[in-house]
């Protein structure tokens, strides 16, 4: 059994706030971005997700979904993003689980496929993803790897 506890925003809609600021401290988005995005969801207005996860009620880890993250490739809709573990945390599984969690839940609304962007490789191709196409970021001088999960 995990001892952590893996939710979407919508089942403690109460974290909304706790969640932006998260986001916020571990990206440098501005907070007022997140809440925009965790409020749409929340109130219905889009079914792309904010997704966490809980070492009883801290967050530990945590990552949305949102129409394009920041590249080139606006017709590659929705990205996932923001993806973070804390430090002390990693290694343990919780952003497979996380990714793992979107992924279901995404299809369960017949939104696919989905996709990400990442400098990372082999870390995403654990858990289903497969190398895409490079995307040029928003403002960004080298061309990353986009990922898709169908």
């Amino acid at each position: 059994m995990d001892k952590y506890k893996y939710i979407s925003l919508r089942e403690d809609p109460g974290l909304g706030e706790a969640a932006a600021e998260w986001f916020h401290n571990k990206w440098g988005v501005p907070k007022e971005a997140y809440l925009e995005c965790i409020n749409d969801y929340l109130d219905k207005k889009t079914e792309y997700g904010w997704y966490l996860c809980l070492d009883e009620n801290k967050i530990i880890g945590g990552l949305g979904v949102i129409e394009n993250d920041f590249h080139d490739r606006k017709d590659l809709s929705p990205n996932v993003c923001a993806v973070y573990t804390e430090e002390s945390y990693r290694g343990q599984g919780i952003a497979g689980s996380l990714l793992n969690l979107v992924v279901s839940d995404m299809k369960s609304k017949k939104i696919t496929p989905i996709y990400l962007v990442t400098d990372h490789t082999g870390f995403y191709e654990r858990y289903g993803w497969e190398f895409y196409c490079m995307a040029q970021g928003d403002d960004e001088p080298e061309m990353t790897r986009l990922y898709i999960h169908r």
